[in-house]
Order: structure tokens, then C-alpha cells, then sequence
């Protein structure tokens, strides 16, 4: 049984389920492990994560290097999932856009590092404050074992207070 997106993203957040909970949780979900997708790391207060994905048979091109497609799912819920909890449950996070930059043939282990500092989630607040919706543009790089960079993936996300949420004045 699959459940939506809407109540997967509301169980997560609404459940507390920790940080550590949630990277071993997401570390079971079949796409990842298909992949050969691992979550290192997931910040106890939501600033950061990062991931890694090891060159494997099952996950190789015809050419030897990695799939460009997991290089893309590596980094799919990552800024929206550490937006998402330092915003808390007022507001609705998705991704809206994404795009990928390949740069280099990626070959041996990868990893990618996201960061959501506190700029990034006052400026949702900031945006969002009179109901508008607000789509920033958070970027990362996938990095090889020598330090550089694979691919650049700049994702858009959707962030909105929900309708029942109380109003906070702007500044």
C-alpha cells in the first residue's frame, strides 16, 4: 500500500518523528535502496543532510559511469524536507521544479550535502507572511571522491502558510 504524498509529508511532520528515525526510514524506501542511495546524515535541528551513492553494477550507464537519473533522485527531498521541519506544520512545502547540471562523468562514490540555514527559512516566513506562495531556488553540488563537482541541481520548492494557520506581521 502507497500512501499519498500529502499524508506521507504530514505524518513526518506531524508525528516528531527525529531526524535520525527519518534517515533510517528513508534509507528503507525502495527507490533509494534500488539505487544504491544511502542518507549519511539528516541534522538533529533540520539544517543539514547528506547522501551518498556508491558506483555499483545496478546502478551504472552503458558507459561505465553513474546513472544520471540517480544522480537526480539523490537530491529529490532534501531542501523541502529541512524546510519543512524548521517551519513546522503551518505551512505547506513541495518541490515545484527541478534541474540538473551534469558536469563530469560521475564514477565511484558521490555525495551530496545539503544546507537550510536560518536565512533561507526567514525568508519563507518573510514571503509567506500575507498568504502569498514563495518559491525559492536552493542549489547543490554532487561531489566525486576528489572533491569535484558531478552535477549542480538547482530545485524549486512551493511554500505556502496554510489556510488555517494564524497570521504573523511581516518583519
Amino acid at each position: 500500500m502507497s500512501l499519498s504524498p500529502k499524508l506521507k509529508q504530514g505524518f513526518l511532520r506531524e508525528a516528531k518523528i527525529s531526524a535520525g528515525v527519518t534517515r533510517f526510514l528513508i534509507n528503507l524506501w525502495p527507490p533509494f535502496i534500488g539505487a544504491g542511495i544511502r542518507v549519511e546524515h539528516i541534522a538533529g535541528d533540520w539544517r543539514s543532510a547528506q547522501v551518498r551513492m556508491t558506483l555499483r553494477f545496478y546502478n551504472r550507464n552503458i558507459f561505465g559511469t553513474h546513472f544520471g537519473g540517480s544522480l537526480f533522485a539523490m537530491t529529490d527531498p532534501f531542501f523541502a524536507l529541512l524546510i519543512m521541519h524548521q517551519l513546522g506544520t503551518d505551512y505547506v512545502v513541495w518541490d515545484r521544479a527541478s534541474h540538473i547540471d551534469y558536469k563530469l562523468p560521475a564514477k565511484g562514490t558521490v555525495r551530496a550535502r545539503f544546507e537550510m540555514d536560518e536565512a533561507a527559512v526567514e525568508a519563507a516566513r518573510q514571503h509567506t507572511a500575507n498568504d502569498q506562495k514563495y518559491e525559492p531556488v536552493f542549489k547543490v553540488d554532487i561531489v566525486d571522491q576528489q572533491g569535484q563537482v558531478v552535477a549542480t541541481v538547482s530545485k524549486t520548492l512551493y511554500i505556502r502558510r496554510k489556510p488555517r494557520a494564524p497570521r504573523v506581521p511581516a518583519g
